[in-house]
């Protein structure tokens, strides 16, 4: 009776933590954290460019910027410093030629090149129509290039390589840039960000306000056009020469071919506009977000599906408990005839299942990718890991916290063994598996990807030293972690049972249907809750579009946690009443079979929605990457699934009189 006391209480917070974070999520919707500091320039002062992998979302294969034939910097090619999140994405950031001057509006000419060979014909010809884009930066700001479709405009970061004219089978490169830089009045030194919301907003002292005048770079775009120029002219000029400024051609034969012996000028424009755009809002035009309301749609979908389930759920507990207790209350002789359900299986409820060491050590790893990813959502909401950020932080501050994590890991493996088999014998074992079991799978799975990569020269592939540097971490940090952790389970007391096992277990009564099928269909409620943001991450993934709405983010992970949870307690339930003890691992893979319509979906997304993905490698990649997500997504809400589905078994059985 205490557990149908309490419900209503129960119900009652749960009521104003969804409420509070419905609530987070508005302020958090659009919120992200500038750079930490902005940079100024001083009329006539340079500023260089800087070029990433090219990128497309035909292949989903980066190749370096210098792969093709384009112009070099005078100082030679000096890549930026990159972190570990960079290096695992497949980023290549370098320097290029392309520099302007402050406030300068002037046509440049960059340089001619020798005549194309066959080889880099061919391959200008087939990044044209795999449709890669050049991504060129400034200042930190990605270059944003306008069109219109249809009375649309439609924007997009970057610039193709080339393009492909209608109604011809030519190809034609890319080699006049016509770049629009949006710049605002330095307003004074000082300059304290606390944050910006859809509209931007900072706060600017006084101090320092009569210091030298400069301005800030709040936009960056460009016009990319093909133009045919004389060889014997440009062949005559040098590199960042002026030269009369052009218009961008709509005839074919004023536009320059792909095609070997050819010989290709490079050259660009540069125009500054003054804007009235402030620092901490430069990255609006990035993060315009449309459709909210489909955000907000699948966050009452799922609230309603949770009420649902829970009040079917308690409504069924509720009934059981009163008819055994009315049973009771009669004292008939032939109770013990009369009793069905899950009372007739309390001996045997905690019975040690089959692969104990296997379930203690997914239920472990699942609650460190949890950890991860609470944290890391959390702090993303806040706005210290925002688009802005120097690109790979997000994986690497995700990276560092699984590390560090390890020693939670730990902890719960070992004590969960403990608990099950009753002493803290062979927890070094359990604690070494815990550690290598979601990393060894990991590492198959990129070792596999990246020897596609490798035999496709892409920047994607990890190079050795990374290798060595994540073996390092995991082997220097996570396995030692994950070792103390276990020592602490070993320390920590080991959950007491609130009934005593029965020596021989009790039969399982035959069912007409598997209860496996009920298992897996279960997934389909958090699923439900989980797919619109699905659509959208996937899209951030593979089609290169800004994802920041980590407010919903954390709310849509916060209700997928209280489905999981739902779902794995009440099928538990379902079979314990239908006096079938064995609900370990149903449990976990009742909210761990997810992961199977995540992974559906992502076959479904690649089918329909990257129908432009071209080759057997880019699959392959897609796949993998697919599969990796789905391990991780099985292991995190399988462990919801069974840890609340055992303390809610606990808490049941210590709360009613069992004879």
């Amino acid at each position: 009776m205490t557990f149908l006391m309490t419900s209503k209480s129960k119900t009652t917070k749960i009521f104003w933590a969804l409420l509070f974070l419905v609530l987070f999520a508005h302020a958090c919707v659009g919120f992200y954290q500038p750079e930490s500091y902005m940079h100024t320039f001083a009329p006539g002062d340079h500023i260089s460019a800087k070029v990433n992998s090219l990128t497309s979302i035909n292949t989903e294969l980066p190749f370096s910027y210098y792969s093709l034939p384009y112009c070099k910097p005078l100082g030679g090619i000096k890549k930026s410093a990159e972190n570990l999140g960079q290096l695992l994405m497949g980023d290549q950031i370098v320097n290029s030629p392309y520099r302007f001057r402050m406030n300068v509006n002037e046509t440049v000419f960059l340089c001619i090149t020798h005549p194309l060979s066959e080889h880099e014909a061919e391959i200008l010809k087939q990044r044209t129509r795999d449709l890669y884009q050049v991504n060129m930066i400034l200042d930190n700001l990605p270059v944003m290039r306008y069109a219109t479709q249809n009375g649309v405009k439609i924007q997009w970061t970057g610039f193709p390589v080339g393009h492909i004219a209608f109604g011809s089978n030519d190809d034609y490169i890319i080699n006049h840039l016509k770049f629009t830089v949006l710049i605002h009045k330095y307003e004074g030194s000082g300059v304290e960000i606390i944050g910006t919301g859809e509209e931007g907003m900072g706060v600017i002292s006084e101090a320092d306000k009569n210091k030298a005048s400069g301005f800030e770079i709040v936009g960056f775009e460009v016009q990319p056009c093909s133009i045919k120029y004389d060889p014997e002219a440009t062949t005559k000029l040098h590199m960042y020469d002026n030269i009369p400024s052009v218009s961008c051609p709509f005839e074919l034969d004023k536009s320059q071919i792909i095609r070997d012996q050819e010989r290709v000028s490079f050259t660009y424009e540069v125009e500054f506009v003054k804007s009235d755009i402030r620092w901490p809002s430069r990255w609006d035009a990035y993060l315009q977000m449309e459709g909210d309301s489909i955000h907000w749609f699948s966050i009452l979908n799922s609230l309603m599906t949770i009420a649902i389930v829970f009040v079917i759920f308690l409504w069924i507990v509720r009934r059981d408990l009163t008819r055994y207790e009315e049973l009771e209350k009669e004292a008939q002789p032939q109770l013990s005839e009369e009793l069905s359900g899950w009372k007739l299986v309390v001996g045997d409820v905690f019975r040690e299942p089959e692969c104990s060491k296997l379930l203690c050590v997914m239920v472990a790893d699942g609650v460190q990718i949890v950890g991860m990813a609470v944290i890391t959502i959390v702090f993303a909401a806040l706005g210290f890991m925002s688009p802005a950020s120097p690109r790979g932080m997000l994986l690497t501050g995700m990276i560092i916290l699984f590390l560090l994590l390890g020693i939670i890991a730990g902890y719960v493996g070992v004590r969960m063994w403990k608990t099950i088999k009753g002493t803290s014998e062979g927890w070094k074992s359990v604690s070494w598996s815990v550690a290598c079991f979601f990393p060894g799978i990991v590492f198959v799975i990129l070792t596999a990807l990246n020897f596609l990569l490798w035999g496709n020269n892409s920047t994607g592939a990890i190079p050795i030293s990374t290798y060595f540097l994540l073996l390092a971490l995991w082997f220097c940090i996570s396995v030692p972690l994950t070792l103390l952790g276990g020592f602490f389970g070993t320390r920590a007391e080991a959950i007491k049972y609130p009934v005593q096992t029965n020596e021989i277990p009790r039969e399982i009564p035959a069912r007409k249907y598997p209860s496996w099928l009920l298992v897996l269909g279960a997934g389909i409620l958090p699923f439900g809750t989980l797919f619109i943001e699905l659509f959208f991450i996937l899209s951030s993934i593979w089609l290169g579009r800004y994802y920041y709405v980590f407010g919903f983010l954390l709310i849509v992970l916060s209700l997928l946690v209280v489905v999981c949870a739902l779902v794995s307690v009440a099928l538990t339930y379902i079979h314990l009443r239908l006096e079938n003890w064995r609900w370990w691992w149903k449990s976990f893979f009742a909210s761990g079979s997810v992961a199977l319509y995540v992974f559906l979906y992502s076959v479904n997304y690649m089918v329909y929605d990257l129908q432009g993905l071209s080759g057997p490698v880019s699959a392959m990649l897609y796949l993998g990457y697919s599969l990796l997500m789905a391990v991780a997504i099985m292991l995190s809400t399988g462990a919801i699934g069974f840890l609340m589905s055992f303390y809610f078994l606990h808490y049941l059985i210590s709360s009613v009189k069992i004879d």
